[in-house]
């Protein structure tokens, strides 16, 4: 990575170089990237800021080009940031999505030697717990989006070109109703991470996804009717069955 050219400078360039002050360390690259993370988790650095030039941060560490650049890297890495190139270009603060979270969620999962069974119920769990808020903040646009959603699944399965991408989905889509970034974002991880444990079962299956597109449709009947008990029971029920459609991955 070339060396990033000077912003400039601003009645905000000075309280800016203070948050990054000399250190002397043996594991000097990880000091920075746990430097950043906690500037982002106080809020004093957001989306979109850029950080210091190279330069300036050899500088305000007291440290060689070499490990500012491998800070940087990992912090691309883990997605806390983006490098752009360019006359204006440089090291800009983003927010991790939910790949690179659900990918680092893998990890921790393999590690841990947690098994398929214990992300499905934590996932029913959480989207046991959306019902309430989907019924509460559903919209005409997100019920159309549903419908829309089913319909395609459905067809799909006339086609027999139903695949596990219909089902994730469609349970991402409705997590969304709840209208909530947060519970957004765990949903979509959980999505993510079960695929690391599962595969559809084998193709050409006659059953397959039948079932659960009808459930997809009773779900969203449930929740247009405002009957959230009615709409957490076809869940259950439609989760009971995941692991008799899904083979885990040997």
């Amino acid at each position: 990575m070339g060396e990033m050219e000077k912003p400039e400078s601003s009645k905000n360039d000075h309280g800016m170089s203070q948050m990054f002050s000399p250190i002397t360390t043996v594991r000097i690259s990880s000091i920075i990237v746990d430097r950043v993370r906690a500037l982002i988790r106080e809020g004093k650095l957001k989306p979109g800021d850029r950080l210091p030039t190279e330069r300036e941060l050899c500088s305000s560490f007291g440290i060689g080009r070499a490990t500012v650049r491998d800070a940087l890297r990992i912090l691309e890495t883990i997605g806390l940031v983006e490098v752009r190139v360019g006359s204006r270009g440089g090291a800009f603060v983003k927010a991790p999505s939910s790949l690179q979270i659900g990918a680092g969620l893998n990890d921790m999962l393999a590690a841990a030697a947690i098994s398929a069974a214990e992300v499905r119920e934590a996932r029913l769990t959480f989207e046991l717990g959306l019902i309430d808020l989907i019924c509460e903040r559903i919209t005409e646009e997100d019920i159309a989006r549903l419908d829309e959603i089913c319909t395609r699944a459905k067809i799909a399965v006339e086609e027999d070109n139903y695949s596990l991408s219909h089902s994730l989905e469609f349970h991402t889509a409705l997590a969304q109703c709840a209208h909530n970034r947060a519970l957004d974002l765990i949903i979509e991880t959980f999505q993510i991470s079960l695929q690391m444990f599962e595969r559809p079962v084998k193709e050409g299956e006659p059953s397959r996804g039948t079932p659960g597109v009808q459930e997809h449709f009773d779900i969203l009947e449930a929740i247009k009717a405002d009957n959230s008990t009615l709409a957490k029971a076809i869940m259950e029920l439609h989760r009971s069955r995941t692991p008799k459609r899904l083979r885990l991955i040997a």
